[in-house]
């Protein structure tokens, strides 16, 4: 199972970018995986507009596309905007689902969030399974959302305490294990 991870923030210090590296370094473990890390703000997706799409797909975007269309798993870290989905997760979808054909489309969906408030960005995790779940992705039930995330993570980006390390390890087992039964 090929797995494509990455973080809808686009900041080089992200607290979403550790998360997801983190979750990596995890799936890494599972040699029957195939993972790759894939960081949004070297795509320079522009803001979607549908003039620029009758021009042609940007390149990035065409890149993007590629790469869910290749892998059977998302697992995806994303800080909560203002309640809600981040825009650069929500600009990414936005125009992954304007290729054809549609890349999302029945693909196990890891969502996570690390936020520096206390709910660790549980709002923008509930918000982020409506666009996957209207392409057909199968958003997994389970999530780990990362409260005070700015002092959860050491000078090495792993987690300081050892019970996040646990539970980042089962919910990364349960949905490997989610994922193998749907693409088989």
């Amino acid at each position: 199972m090929k797995v494509l991870v990455f973080a809808g923030s686009l900041r080089k210090a992200s607290l979403n970018k550790k998360l997801a590296r983190l979750a990596l370094s995890f799936l890494e473990r599972d040699t029957s995986l195939e993972v790759e890390y894939l960081d949004l703000q070297e795509l320079e997706l522009p803001v979607y507009d549908g003039d620029i799409e009758a021009q042609g797909l940007p390149k990035g975007v065409t890149i993007l596309a590629d790469k869910i269309r290749a892998a059977q798993a998302l697992v995806i870290a994303s800080p909560e905007y203002n309640g809600s989905i981040s825009s650069p997760l929500k600009n990414a979808i936005d125009w992954a689902s304007r290729t054809k054909p549609e890349p999302i489309n029945k693909k196990a969906v890891l969502l996570m969030s690390a936020s520096p408030g206390i709910h660790g960005g549980v709002r923008g995790w509930v918000n982020g399974r409506w666009p996957f779940e209207k392409l057909g992705a199968y958003v997994y039930s389970e999530g780990l959302n990362i409260g005070q995330a700015h002092e959860a993570f050491n000078e090495k980006d792993e987690f300081k305490d050892p019970k996040q390390v646990d539970r980042l390890e089962k919910l990364i087992k349960g949905f490997v294990e989610f994922g193998k039964k749907l693409s088989s």
